[in-house]
């Protein structure tokens, strides 16, 4: 298996700031996106397959793949790969790294 690409959520946030905002993808379930979202695109992992395609539209440009921690992220990353978006990038320990290292405001769970 491969090494799954990834970007730091300092990297997203200079991105955001430069307006040079990615588009993000949240593969957590709505529950979670209901507690603390980063207001990404959301399809549930369990979703990625048959929603492929409202993804079509960014399969060239950078997609950053987030979850709580990283873990979901990493299998969507490894997916969408395969199938042709290789520009899709892991955000390295998801919603809770966000959290922790930018935006404290950003309810943990």
């Amino acid at each position: 298996m491969f090494r799954v690409p990834e970007i730091t959520v300092q990297e997203l946030k200079q991105l955001i700031d430069a307006d040079r905002r990615p588009f993000v993808l949240d593969v957590r379930g709505k529950r979670e996106y209901a507690i603390a979202n980063l207001g990404g695109h959301l399809v549930p992992l369990s979703k990625i397959v048959t929603r492929i395609g409202e993804l079509e539209p960014y399969r060239d440009d950078m997609i950053v793949v987030h979850c709580r921690s990283g873990a979901r992220s990493a299998q969507a990353v490894r997916f969408l790969r395969a199938a042709g978006f290789p520009h899709a990038r892991n955000l390295r320990g998801g919603t809770l790294a966000w959290s922790q290292e930018i935006d404290p405001s950003l309810p943990e769970y």
